[in-house]
């Protein structure tokens, strides 16, 4: 079921669940929480509270996590401090940090219960995972994984396993991590090659005759690096280490995807010049202000050009073809300059172009501008001699839509590399700056040659 609910099929699959609780078995957490979402906002959040109370604590955690954030925040606000500690026991380490994570943003207190009634070694866990900053790879990293030391036997290693299972509950090992005597990761072997191994041999025989190289991080490593090594590895789980070597914890792909969803939604709206965190916000005032400052900055940006109109209003009095022709120079600029802002700011959020790439990267942005602008001057002088009858108009706006996308592409290249070298995220105000340059470039241009050429 990946699409969204009906609010009838939503309260039946609740009802369902809520009557027979081996029906979960049936369910994602994900598809769990878009029912519950759909309640909450059809039927309001009580009736939101009271399917949510009947979901077992065994799930609970889960559901609660694919939640939004604002429908999670009150759910959390409202849940009794026993029944958030049976769903945070049940999770794995790195989602019952995040989880605890949030409860504590909502109420501190509520947390300290939590923690209090938690297994002392839970608590360390968590405590250790919510020491890592947002940036780093241990804020991802779960401490439940599957190692084996060097000399142990791979049959006794799948008898350990599936004691594991049966037992923690361990899920999604993919590969046993190899240690060696003092638990410093040496290597990894695959659980596919595991059972196909000779069981009565050890790890140690495995990785002599194979010599693969296994990547790992430190759990201070920057995320940047984890994604990337999950990109070009094609990666399902990557390995953590302390500073010293030794293996603490691992990765799996799916905490990934997520970082990957978020950095997507967070370029997004800051390109488009609002807050994730303010459209989260139920009080429509809050989003407003949050809106109106960037609109305040686009208004002060339009002023401008204005004023360079203004500059030239006799020119337009003399010749008002010109008033036509305008928003076309403006808008074609604006339009490739946000090309090739786009592919900027996206290659240097996946750390595609550095600073030696950087000049190549400007002129290739130059030359496709330039090229593009040769083409659509033709093609709009042409049009613009067929629709007025006037071969130096057609001149005017072909030269200016020349000029104006050579800056567009100039300039969407420069501004995110001039942000970034300065420290500013190029996603927030490069589309700001880039608006304000094509658009005055683009009228100044066309205005200022059509008072050379045709008065």
């Amino acid at each position: 079921m990946g699409t969204e609910l009906s609010n009838p099929e939503s309260r039946e699959l609740l009802s369902r669940v809520r009557e027979d609780p081996t029906e979960l078995e049936n369910y994602h957490a994900s598809e769990l929480a878009r029912a519950l979402k759909e309640i909450y906002l059809e039927e309001g959040k009580e009736a939101f509270l009271d399917f949510l109370r009947s979901v077992p604590e065994d799930r609970l955690g889960e559901v609660l996590l694919e939640l939004p954030e604002h429908i999670k925040d009150e759910a959390l606000e409202e849940l009794s401090v026993k029944k958030l500690t049976g769903a945070v026991d049940e999770l794995d380490s790195d989602d019952a940090a995040d989880l605890m994570q949030d409860i504590e943003e909502l109420d501190e207190e509520k947390e300290r219960q939590i923690l209090s009634n938690l297994d002392a070694e839970d608590v360390r866990e968590i405590e250790t995972l919510k020491g890592y900053d947002d940036d780093q790879a241990g804020s991802l990293m779960q401490t439940e994984l599957f190692s084996a030391q060097l000399d142990e036997r791979v049959g006794d290693a799948i008898q350990r396993l599936k004691k594991l299972r049966q037992e923690d509950g361990l899920e999604n090992v993919h590969q046993v991590f190899l240690v060696d005597q003092f638990g410093f990761f040496v290597g990894a072997m695959p659980l596919e090659e595991v059972i196909t191994f000779d069981f009565d041999r050890t790890f140690r025989d495995y990785l002599e005759e194979q010599h693969k190289l296994v990547p790992s991080v430190k759990a201070t490593d920057p995320v940047d690096e984890v994604v990337k090594l999950f990109e070009d590895y094609d990666l399902v789980v990557l390995p953590v280490t302390d500073d010293r070597g030794k293996l603490i914890g691992r990765i799996t792909y799916d905490d990934i995807v997520d970082v990957i969803e978020e950095r997507a939604t967070d370029q997004i709206y800051k390109m488009a010049g609002v807050d994730e965190e303010s459209e989260e916000e139920r009080d429509i005032g809050v989003i407003t202000k949050k809106r109106a400052i960037w609109l305040g900055v686009n208004l002060i940006t339009a002023i401008l050009a204005s004023l360079v109109i203004g500059l030239f209003d006799q020119t337009i009095k003399a010749y008002v073809a010109l008033a036509v022709l305008m928003p076309i120079v403006a808008s074609m600029g604006g339009n490739a300059g946000t090309q090739s802002l786009t592919v900027m700011v996206r290659q240097l959020a996946l750390g595609e172009v550095g600073w030696s790439e950087a000049r190549s990267a400007v002129w290739r942005e130059v030359a496709v501008s330039l090229l593009n602008g040769l083409l659509f001057a033709l093609v709009m002088g042409v049009i613009a001699l067929l629709w007025f009858h006037d071969p130096r108009l057609g001149l005017v706006i072909g030269m200016a839509m020349v000029i104006n996308l050579i800056f567009a592409g100039l300039f969407g290249a420069i501004i995110p590399l001039a942000l970034k070298r300065v420290g500013i995220d190029p996603a927030v105000a490069s589309s700001v700056l880039l608006t304000t340059v094509t658009d005055v470039v683009g009228f100044f241009a066309f205005l200022g040659l059509a008072k050379m050429i045709l008065l």
